[in-house]
C-alpha cells in the first residue's frame, strides 16, 4: 500500500518541475489525481503518470483564478467522491527589477498567482475536508519569504504572505482534523530557475552553483516532491502550521546577500 493509496489529490502547477515530480511520486503511492496548470504541457504530465498506470485527470486552468481554482475543487469531488490533499504549487517569478522600476501592474500579477492562488485553493478545499474532518493543504512557499536576499521583492513578498497564510490558517482550523502547511525551497532547477543554471553553463561556473549551502549543491524537483508527499500523507499528522525549508541547509545561516534590487 502506497502513502497516499485512494487518497483525492490535487496538484497545481503541474506541467513542469516541481508539480510534475509530484505528480509521479504522489500517483506512485497510490493518489488519484486531478493536476492542474495554464500550460499544455500538464498533459503531457498526465500522459507520464498514465502511461505508468495512475489515475488521473489534467486540467488547463489559472491557479490564481477564483472560477477555475472552484471549478477544478469541484472536478476532484465529481470524479473521485471526495478531496483529501490538495498541493497549491504554482507560482510566478517576477523577474529581477529594480525596486524604483517596478510597477503596481507586476506587483499584482506575482501576489495574484503566487498569494490569492494558495487563498482560493485554501478557500475551495477547506469546507470539504472540514465537513470529512480529515485533510492536508500544502502551499508552496520559498526561502525568500523566510529572509531576504534569495529573489526580487513581489516574489519574497508573496511567498512570505504565504507562510503567514499557513499559520494564520493552522489555527483557523483548530479541531477540525486539516493540516496545513507549506514548502520552502531553495535553489531547485526547475523551469523558473531555468535561467539560472543555463547563463552558469555558458559562462562555465555551473559549478558553483549551490555553493552557498551546506550540501554544495542545487536540489531537484523530486527532494521538494518528496517533502509535498510526506506532508500531504498520514505520516505527517502531527506536523501543521510549518514552513519547512528544503534548501541543502542555506537557511541555517543564509550566507548570501543579494546585490541591492
Amino acid at each position: 500500500m502506497g502513502r497516499l493509496e485512494g487518497k483525492s489529490v490535487i496538484i497545481t502547477g503541474a506541467g513542469s518541475g516541481i508539480g510534475r515530480a509530484a505528480s509521479l511520486m504522489f500517483s506512485k503511492e497510490g493518489a488519484r489525481l486531478i493536476i492542474v496548470d495554464r500550460s499544455e504541457a500538464v498533459h503531457e504530465t498526465a500522459a507520464m503518470v498514465a502511461k505508468a498506470g495512475g489515475a488521473i485527470e489534467a486540467v488547463t486552468a489559472d491557479a490564481g483564478s477564483e472560477a477555475d481554482v472552484k471549478a477544478f475543487v469541484e472536478k476532484a469531488v465529481s470524479a473521485y467522491g471526495r478531496l483529501d490533499a490538495i498541493w497549491a504549487n504554482a507560482g510566478v517569478s517576477g523577474g529581477l527589477v529594480p525596486l524604483g522600476e517596478q510597477t503596481v501592474e507586476q506587483w499584482q500579477e506575482v501576489l495574484r498567482v503566487n498569494l490569492i492562488g494558495p487563498f482560493l485553493a485554501v478557500k475551495y478545499a477547506m469546507p470539504l475536508m472540514v465537513k470529512q474532518k480529515s485533510g492536508a493543504i500544502v502551499l508552496t512557499a520559498s526561502v525568500a519569504g523566510l529572509k531576504s536576499g534569495a529573489s526580487g521583492h513581489p516574489y519574497a513578498a508573496s511567498k512570505a504572505g504565504v507562510i503567514s497564510l499557513v499559520q494564520t490558517t493552522a489555527y483557523s482550523l483548530s479541531g477540525t482534523g486539516v493540516r496545513i502547511n507549506a514548502v520552502c525551497p531553495g535553489l531547485i532547477e526547475t523551469g523558473m530557475t531555468k535561467p539560472i543554471f543555463d547563463n552558469a553553463r555558458e559562462r562555465g561556473t555551473d559549478g558553483k552553483i549551490g555553493q552557498l549551502n551546506p550540501l554544495k549543491r542545487a536540489g531537484q524537483p523530486h527532494e521538494l516532491a518528496a517533502m509535498g508527499l510526506f506532508l500531504a500523507s498520514d505520516d505527517a499528522s502531527y506536523v501543521n502550521g510549518q514552513a519547512i525549508p528544503v534548501d541543502g541547509g542555506l537557511t541555517a545561516s543564509m550566507p548570501y546577500a543579494g546585490k541591492p534590487i
